[in-house]
């Protein structure tokens, strides 16, 4: 029998990377899912394999009605919810506190934190009636140490891990979980989604990021979807019921501190090396 054997839960972001990896990793311990996510191609691809034991629900996380259908649809078609992933996100808005465009601050903090927040609140209702759950959101150690991310994800992220402390303290006393999750340099898709970014160029920044991430830690290896579902599957089930408020980094050592040889400076030098040349490291 699976550690979460029985159990109900919703993945924001569920249709690529982390969100996809936790789903696959849910449904082999035995819960059920409903993949809430904005990508409806990936989100009904991810479903798909799982069967009965997953369905689609198109989300927009910063939309509040959207985020309850995705929650109600758990409920209404298996009887209850136990966990929440809240994991949908994406790069943010480009550029430092004197460019970044207000407009898209506030894009990015709708997504990032206000989705979390929105997870979290259509969720505790169904939780209370079900005696207790946990939560799970999507931080970064971006939003632990500076220089791991911009300026707006990096805010957004750290937001979360406080957002994620004080909802765990409002919310033991209703038997509800409150935890994050902080993923170091996983190789997924995000990398590829910043802006200005082309088709051309995409193929180019996966590898370099595949070669190169591994050199940043001490683990030397690429962070993958996979490492990241498995402490995720750990919040949400019983043998994490006494832990609470945690921001559980999953990183490969890279928040001890960037390896002598791999600085900021180092990396920039590589990534414009790499992108002029071959393709070659």
């Amino acid at each position: 029998m699976g550690s979460l054997e029985g159990k109900v839960a919703v993945v924001t972001g569920g249709g690529s990377g982390i969100g996809a990896a936790t789903v696959d990793r849910f449904v082999a311990e035995g819960a059920r899912v409903v993949i809430a996510d904005i990508d409806t191609a990936g989100g009904e691809e991810v479903a798909t394999r799982h069967g009965e034991a997953a369905v689609f629900v198109p989300t927009d996380v910063s939309v509040s009605e959207q985020v309850a259908a995705a929650i109600d649809t758990a409920v209404d078609r298996w009887g209850g919810l136990d966990c929440v992933f809240n994991n949908a996100g994406h790069p943010g808005a480009a550029g430092g506190v004197t460019e970044v465009d207000p407009e898209a601050w506030d894009d990015t903090m709708a997504v990032l934190l206000k989705g979390v927040m929105l997870g979290i609140r259509h969720a505790v209702p169904h939780m209370r009636q079900r005696g207790g759950g946990s939560i799970v959101n999507t931080a970064s150690v971006a939003g632990l140490r500076v220089g791991y991310g911009p300026l707006t994800y990096s805010v957004a992220k750290a937001a979360v891990v406080h957002l994620s402390r004080v909802a765990a303290a409002e919310l033991a006393v209703d038997g509800i979980r409150v935890n994050a999750v902080c993923p170091g340099g996983i190789n997924t898709p995000i990398f590829t989604r910043f802006e200005g970014m082309t088709e051309e160029l995409r193929p180019l920044v996966e590898q370099f990021m595949a070669q190169n991430l591994p050199n940043m830690q001490p683990i030397r290896r690429a962070g993958q979807p996979t490492d990241i579902a498995g402490a995720v599957a750990y919040l949400a089930g019983d043998d994490a019921s006494f832990v609470t408020g945690h921001a559980l980094v999953v990183d490969g050592g890279l928040i001890m501190g960037r390896m002598s040889d791999d600085s900021e400076a180092g990396m920039a030098e590589r990534m414009a090396a790499f992108l002029g040349g071959d393709g070659e490291q």
